[in-house]
């Protein structure tokens, strides 16, 4: 499959798009108009620099309001298209998109449509271009694909056919199955967005939140089998428009964009192997296959010097064990059950605490870390002494590392040996496992770390939920393994540029007694996140507890929820830098995370970390 994208998905001037698309591995790239009319580049220099980059320029883009006109605007917008077509002569473009009228139409008459098309079709042929017709969701006349089909059919025109574009035709709820029927050589050019599942008009959401494929709702592995049930084997280019992507370093959105394309391919080939269908097959090298985590290997906090002895307490406090220092590295190991927590030592200007690596448990570390390579995911090269148990990483979105490891005997991974005291999970560890981690993603990259958790983790995302924070929204998407065995949660705070944020980043351990496990920290000194009586009335009001366990509640800290599959009690330490630590027990099916506890906490914190007013 020929990859392409649109230079407007990317930030910055034409020269520094063309130049990040040929980086990230594009085959081509379309050309958007404004990119092309602001830059001081030539036509003839912008096409050097696309060979000289080894891309090609597929598509000018876009040519508008044409059809459905008067006599006398139909000269004008020819006029426009023979300026257009020499241009893309100049360029060495040979297609030009053409969007169904928004503006000018003044018939909604197809056989008027069919006849101006003609006419733009015969100057199209004259200057050896073709015209890729596109019906735009809002299109005043034509608005669904399968009416531009019949319109295209009836122009019966070699150099006018289809762009198909998986938004116009997604976002209406079309079913894309005809597009089984539109002759392939009929479809000139096909252009993929994915987009989150929104309510809004269709020119906002469109404008505004088209995402890459991978990051959003739609179906478009469907979409791609029936693209390739028709037979087409042209471009399959990205068209974004997004009002973050357009603010972003242009080399890293294009790695992105290369990589849900990739992703989607893999997605598109499965889907047909699996349906079987004749004479569709994609000629994609399968990626290896990554069977979802089966839990956390460990969780690595780095910080400077004078913050480290926080952590240590704090984990001490929590009930974990000193497992000593690494025999040959600058890192020592905190464990409790299965959780095992990294102190890495080895920067002494890392600054506060943070979460700075997650190792998971895969069966197979080289395919794993293969397969994210594949995706484009950077290496993160680790030194290894005689005798060390190999762990793979790569580098995420948000710069945080992930490593890839063995499941070790008994659970125990073979690493835990190398460090000197080497404790072993007890068996009534009032701490079992890692329950989840949270991050806090930057806005620039949170649709990035989605797509990342889908194609390299084989995560999959949840229903996203928005927490009130004393600062605004804060957007919380899940993603997670087959029985919640492994749980990320992806925070997108808008409190970046406020001076005392209540965004962080935070661990939270499994507990089968939250109870006695709040009862023993207590006991060794922990400083807990303060919680409010008023909520605790509050608590009363909605389930109506027995009156001792609230007590219980209200003065260990801990907060409770519950639906109608279980119970969740859980309380969190106070912020370490930009960690903090949460220890949950799940009762009975619960599976949620206390989302109706989160603003509350989010408020404790928020005070926490606010400058006292003046007196």
């Amino acid at each position: 499959m020929k990859t392409s994208i649109a230079t407007v998905c990317l930030s910055g001037t034409l020269e520094q798009k063309l130049r990040a698309s040929a980086a990230a591995g594009f085959d081509g790239v379309e050309i958007f108009e404004p990119d092309f009319v602001s830059s001081p580049l030539p036509p003839r220099d912008v096409a050097a620099l696309a060979a000289d980059l080894g891309i090609t320029l597929d598509l000018y883009q876009p040519f508008r309001d044409f059809e459905g006109v008067s006599e006398e605007k139909l000269r004008h917008n020819l006029r426009r298209a023979r300026a257009k077509f020499d241009l893309m002569n100049r360029l060495g473009i040979d297609t030009m998109l053409l969007c169904s009228n928004v503006g000018t139409a003044v018939s909604s008459d197809d056989a008027l449509a069919v006849d101006q098309l003609r006419r733009l079709g015969d100057v199209a042929a004259d200057n050896g271009v073709r015209v890729a017709y596109e019906a735009l969701a809002w299109g005043r006349f034509v608005a669904d694909y399968e009416h531009a089909a019949r319109i295209v059919r009836s122009v019966d025109h070699p150099a006018v056919g289809h762009c198909l574009d998986s938004f116009h035709i997604l976002s209406r709820g079309w079913d894309p199955v005809a597009i089984e029927t539109i002759p392939a050589d009929k479809i000139f050019f096909v252009q993929m967005a994915d987009a989150p599942g929104l309510t809004m008009d269709l020119l906002s959401w469109s404008r505004h939140h088209r995402v890459f494929p991978g990051e959003g709702a739609f179906d478009l592995a469907d979409f791609m089998g029936h693209l390739l049930r028709s037979g087409y084997d042209g471009p399959v280019s990205l068209e974004i428009f997004n009002d973050t992507f357009r603010r972003t370093d242009p080399f890293r959105t294009a790695v992105d964009a290369m990589r849900s394309l990739q992703w989607l391919q893999q997605l598109a080939s499965e889907a047909l192997d699996r349906d079987g269908s004749e004479g569709a097959r994609m000629d994609v090298a399968p990626l290896p296959d990554m069977r979802p985590p089966v839990g956390f290997n460990f969780v690595e906090i780095r910080a400077e010097d004078g913050q480290r002895d926080r952590v240590r307490t704090t984990l001490y406090q929590l009930g974990f064990d000193d497992g000593g220092s690494h025999r040959t590295k600058p890192v020592e190991l905190w464990a409790q059950g299965d959780a095992r927590v990294v102190i890495n030592n080895g920067d002494a200007s890392a600054g506060a605490p943070a979460v700075a690596a997650l190792g998971f448990d895969v069966a197979d570390p080289h395919a794993a870390a293969e397969r994210a390579a594949r995706l484009l995911a950077p290496t993160v090269p680790r030194q290894e002494g005689a005798g060390d148990e190999p762990l793979l990483g790569v580098r995420a979105p948000d710069s945080s590392e992930v490593f890839f490891g063995r499941i070790g005997t008994a659970g125990v991974p073979a690493w835990v040996a190398e460090f000197g005291n080497s404790p072993r999970p007890a068996a009534d560890a009032l701490v079992t496992r890692v329950d989840h981690v949270n991050l806090a993603q930057s806005w620039q990259y949170f649709d990035a770390a989605v797509l990342f958790c889908t194609s390299v983790l084989a995560l999959a995302p949840q229903p996203s939920l928005d927490v009130a924070a004393p600062t605004g929204l804060v957007r919380s998407q899940v993603m997670s393994a087959p029985g919640g065995a492994v749980r990320l949660v992806l925070n997108l705070s808008p409190a970046e540029n406020v001076a005392n944020p209540v965004q962080a980043q935070h661990v939270a351990f499994a507990s089968p007694d939250a109870v006695a496990a709040a009862k023993r920290a207590r006991q060794r000194g922990l400083s807990f996140l303060p919680i409010g009586d008023n909520y605790y009335d509050d608590l009363d009001s909605r389930f109506d507890l027995e009156p001792a366990f609230l007590e219980q509640l209200r003065e260990l800290q801990l907060m409770y929820d519950r639906d109608d599959r279980g119970e969740f009690l859980h309380f969190y330490t106070e912020s370490l830098g930009s960690v903090f630590f949460e220890i949950v027990e799940r009762r009975g099916g619960y599976a949620g995370y206390g989302a109706t506890n989160a603003p509350v906490r989010l408020a404790a914190q928020h005070t926490r970390r606010a400058p006292a007013d003046p007196a």
